[in-house]
């Protein structure tokens, strides 16, 4: 018997190449690139709504509601994605998402009407990203790792969230100085870029390479390599219809649709405008965003490092009080310069910002299965984009309606208190880890 780098016994006839670096490093570190590579195109359409209003005249709402469209998509490919990457394989699947992202930020370039922007933007950019979303990050990390699944979880959550913030001042000065589309065709030439590691590094399963997940061990071997037979999208609505029995799927969907309200919904989206409406300029106000990713990785991997160590349900419910905290302070703190207490409002938030996922994924890890477990957090993270979706047309109705955004971040932070209460009533039952053909009602 060998072991493997971690030190977990592996049974004979699987080499585990226990002297050097565990393949399974490999694909994480092609995973986070592929996700900050997409996450290029997400951080274009903040930037650019004064842009495109000033250009062409349409409204906060009209470009709100394509926005919406993407980030709808974005989460309901995404269990459809983790179906798809079971029968077809993730380096195809990735593939064909980094074309589509490239296709639909290129052809921005060439519209003159509110529909090519809702296509564009809307349609063809939201299936692709949608088909690397978080279910990605559930997949890999379900395959790959027994081992430090956590970690590894935070690591990802932090490239996926994070590459879109850090994009933020360079598309914004391109924006300025070159115009919008220069900035588009930025995000295009991104996503493309990745391809070439996709095809070359990125594998499906450990079984393809006669290994075992890193850490795994009898007790635990991770999840077998599902086999390619029947329908991805009924295998995909079978999943969502068994796991609709669980009172814990709804708990977690409905706080996860808080968490897209709060996050790509309202701030990743308007704070831009908001700020801009107070006299910052706006290369300003993006930078602040790019600040909020690079705590975001910070925030990011520690919850996942926390998650390993700590009841995951009470993360949750402390990132969604201090998130709401956060929130109901920030009109207070618009103004055209920044104030040190705006600094605070940003580590903060950055810290917060997508630290829920690392302890959400471990619950759906935990109540519905390693088999299954991707495809249910596909659905719940499905759940986060609709919230974003609402997010998104609704703060830009309010700004056109009432010409501000307060009564969109006051209502954002009485939801972030309702998604910390949801997120405590879910109950702890261990129990061993599901089949793919059982998913246990909890």
């Amino acid at each position: 018997m060998t072991t493997t780098s971690a030190g977990a016994p592996t049974s004979p006839g699987h080499d585990e190449r226990p002297e050097g670096l565990h393949w399974a490093w490999v694909v994480a570190a092609v995973a986070f690139v592929t996700l900050v590579g997409a996450a290029a195109f997400r951080s274009v359409p903040g930037v650019l709504i004064e842009p495109l209003h000033d250009e062409f005249g349409w409204s906060h709402g009209l470009i709100g509601s394509a926005v919406s469209l993407n980030l709808m998509l974005f989460g309901l490919m995404s269990p459809f994605a983790a179906a798809l990457m079971d029968r077809f394989g993730v380096r195809p699947v990735v593939t064909f998402a980094l074309v589509m992202v490239s296709v639909g930020s290129g052809l921005t370039v060439f519209m003159t009407e509110p529909w090519q922007l809702i296509l564009c933007w809307g349609l063809l950019v939201g299936l692709g990203t949608g088909s690397m979303s978080m279910a990605f990050v559930a997949t890999i990390t379900s395959r790959w790792f027994v081992a430090r699944r956590g970690l590894v979880s935070g690591i990802l959550t932090a490239g996926n969230a994070t590459g879109q913030l850090i994009f933020l001042p360079v598309v914004a000065w391109l924006a300025t100085n070159h115009g919008w589309r220069t900035a588009a065709l930025l995000a295009a030439l991104a996503s493309l870029a990745v391809i070439p590691l996709v095809l070359l590094f990125l594998r499906n399963h450990p079984a393809d390479m006669g290994l075992r997940a890193l850490g795994a061990t009898d007790a635990d071997p991770g999840p077998p390599p599902h086999q390619q037979v029947g329908s991805s999208a009924g295998r995909a609505l079978g999943v969502l219809r068994d796991a609709a029995r669980s009172r814990t799927f709804w708990l977690l969907s409905g706080g996860f649709a808080i968490c897209g309200m709060t996050t790509n919904g309202l701030i990743a989206t308007h704070f831009v405008p908001a700020a801009h409406d107070h006299g910052m300029p706006a290369t300003t106000a993006a930078s602040l965003l790019a600040v909020v990713g690079i705590f975001d990785v910070v925030g990011t991997i520690a919850s996942g490092w926390l998650t390993d160590k700590v009841d995951p349900r009470l993360l949750l419910v402390g990132y969604y009080v201090l998130r709401g905290v956060g929130l109901m302070t920030l009109p207070a703190l618009m103004a055209p310069h920044v104030a040190p207490s705006m600094w605070v409002f940003i580590i903060v938030y950055g810290l917060d910002w997508v630290a829920t996922v690392p302890p959400t994924v471990a619950l759906c890890r935990e109540h519905f299965g390693g088999g299954v477990g991707p495809i249910v957090f596909g659905w719940v993270f499905a759940s986060h984009q609709i919230g974003a979706a609402v997010a998104a047309t609704g703060a830009g109705v309010v700004r056109d309606v009432t010409g501000g955004y307060d009564p969109a971040f006051y209502a954002a932070a009485g939801l972030c208190a309702v998604a910390g209460l949801m997120s405590y009533a879910i109950r702890r039952v261990p129990t061993p880890a599901a089949t793919p053909e059982q998913v246990p009602v909890s």
